[in-house]
């Protein structure tokens, strides 16, 4: 679909300003309300930069339609115990509440304390025994707090809590994502906001993967005594996701040649600043999968059908990752790609059905008619 030129011309300025080798891209058109798609896998991803076994034929990812519109700068995603789901707006600093049958939306609220600015503001949300928990940017830092939320029509979040706070923040690279593993540990994806040191600094919370317990303290078991660190040499970590083994799962934005899909183990350095994708380097984990930047940019992760699945931000296409157990099973393949702008959040919602977000209007993207959105979708 068309955009006026005066739209591009506004978008295209703001992305100017943006530092490389971030979420940047995401100037491509699509249509504003798309029918329901089916697609099969486009070609595998660049010959060399995630070379492996052939591509598993007959996969697919089928856009059923549109859960709901009309949202901005959306970020986290969380599914409620009735199906519902959370949404946080990073910029205007919201969660609002979507009817998982209608779509229909309920305001839940500004969270106070919340300043958003750059790539920082209300991110990752998750939800756990009646706390609604969220990673965002304060005044001072990246922290995690947690509200009480009753779940009813018209009930409103109670004042945030600390969980963890400290956590580095700056215009870029502030991770965001957190989730509840199988373990029912709270884990945070950090990033080093552009200060490359960081992620090799164990007593740093930048650049890493946190494991703690729901009140924010180390987990048992972690591999650094007294410690939420749970694995570092990380730049940017906005995807987690547990396979049905429990594995972890984590994607990274690379600086200016790969991206990244990392099996996360505790206690293992993944590289950054000194390695980027497949480095081969003693002491340094490689990436199970790499990507060029400019076909990925990974965000949110998810797993269904015996795969990862991928939101690329400037690659605007989602990537799934076929495994055997903790190995790739064949070549990531591409899936609606340029069909609807930058993908940011991928959340499975149980057998093959995966709700998908989009960012068009964070500030990198060229918005239309409609934009925000959540998407859903059957995938095999």
């Amino acid at each position: 679909m068309s955009r006026p030129a005066v739209v591009k011309a506004l978008w295209g300025a703001a992305v100017l300003v943006l530092v490389a080798g971030c979420s940047s891209g995401g100037t491509k058109d699509r249509p504003g309300t798309a029918p329901p798609t089916s697609a099969t896998a486009s070609a595998p991803a660049t010959p060399g930069g995630s070379a492996g076994p052939s591509a598993t034929a007959g996969a697919r990812a089928t856009v059923t339609g549109t859960l709901t519109e009309g949202l901005r700068s959306p970020w986290g995603l969380a599914e409620l115990p009735d199906g519902d789901l959370l949404v946080s707006s990073r910029d205007e600093r919201t969660i609002t509440r979507v009817d998982g049958r209608t779509g229909a939306k309920t305001p839940l609220g500004e969270v106070p304390g919340v300043v958003p600015g750059g790539e920082g503001g209300l991110m990752g949300l998750a939800v756990r025994d009646g706390w609604v928990y969220a990673y965002l940017t304060a005044a001072s830092d990246n922290r995690i707090v947690r509200m009480r939320y009753g779940g009813g029509d018209g009930d409103r979040l109670g004042a945030p809590e600390p969980v963890l706070t400290g956590i580095p923040k700056g215009a870029v690279h502030n991770g965001g994502r957190i989730a509840f593993g199988p373990d029912r540990m709270l884990y945070a994806g950090t990033g080093e906001t552009g200060q490359t040191g960081l992620a090799q600094d164990r007593e740093s919370l930048g650049g890493k993967i946190l494991r703690m317990t729901p009140e924010g303290e180390p987990a048992p078991g972690n591999p650094f005594p007294g410690s939420v660190v749970y694995s570092y040499g990380h730049r940017n970590v906005q995807g987690i996701a547990w396979d049905d083994e429990g594995r972890l799962w984590a994607a990274e934005f690379g600086q200016n040649t790969w991206d990244e899909l990392n099996l996360v183990e505790p206690g293992k350095n993944y590289g950054w600043p000194e390695a980027e994708g497949r480095a081969g380097k003693a002491g340094f984990v490689d990436p199970v999968a790499q990507w060029p930047t400019s076909e990925a940019s990974p965000s949110g992760i998810a797993y269904a059908r015996g795969a990862i699945w991928m939101a690329g931000l400037r690659g605007e296409r989602l990537w799934r990752v076929p495994l055997a157990g903790a190995e790739r099973s064949g070549d990531p393949q591409a899936f609606l790609a340029e069909e609807y702008g930058r993908l940011r959040t991928v959340l499975a919602g149980g057998g093959g059905r995966l709700w998908l977000v989009t960012s068009e209007t964070d500030g990198r993207g060229t918005p239309g008619s409609g934009d925000d959105r959540v998407l859903r979708l059957e995938v095999s």
